[in-house]
């Protein structure tokens, strides 16, 4: 059975009005970009909207990190503090999942983000979102792994410790109750 993609009237009012007011208190995030516009166009994107929804329900907080003018296209990116909390203790991807013989987990970072919509953020994104704050202090995120990693069985992670970024790599079918995954969806 296919889930229903779209949110109610009531609740896309909610959301809204919860990613306008982290939009006003991190006017950090998005210089120069006005919340009338992005308002305009999730209106106009109903399945957009519930993929936010899904990000904010697992608590990934999501806001506006980038504005694409070529794609006319708005970047939201969870900036949580930490790795959101619904979307933790998951190995890498199907693959790692299905060679996890002995206490697997209930499911992977892939198959979650692609349910909710949205993707993993890449190592430059994370680059990205850490020059806007400070993120993952405590826990960790799995990343976009390139396939040339992935296809020796490893996948890729970032934290922030002692001030600074860091990637590392671990079998892809690890997983940790303190790691987790950041979505990043364009609008």
């Amino acid at each position: 059975m296919k889930v229903k993609k779209q949110l109610a009237p009531k609740q896309i009012e909610i959301l809204v009005e919860t990613l306008k007011d982290r939009f006003e208190k991190n006017p950090h995030r998005h210089k120069e970009i006005d919340w009338s516009n992005v308002q305009t166009k999730l209106i106009k994107s109903p399945e957009k909207l519930w993929s936010l929804q899904e990000m904010e329900n697992t608590g990934g907080e999501p806001d506006i990190v980038a504005y694409d003018q070529l794609k006319d296209e708005y970047l939201f990116v969870d900036c949580s503090p930490e790795s959101p909390k619904g979307r933790r203790s998951l190995c890498y991807d199907r693959e790692a999942l299905e060679v996890r013989k002995d206490h697997p987990p209930k499911n992977s970072a892939i198959d979650v983000a692609k349910e909710m919509g949205a993707e993993l953020l890449t190592e430059e994104q994370y680059h990205e979102l850490q020059k806007l704050g400070e993120f993952d202090l405590k826990t960790s995120s799995w990343l976009k792994t390139p396939d040339a990693i992935r296809r020796l069985d490893g996948a890729i992670f970032a934290d922030r410790r002692y001030g600074r970024v860091f990637i590392y790599h671990n079998g892809a079918q690890s997983y940790y109750a303190v790691r987790g995954f950041r979505c990043c969806l364009r609008v």
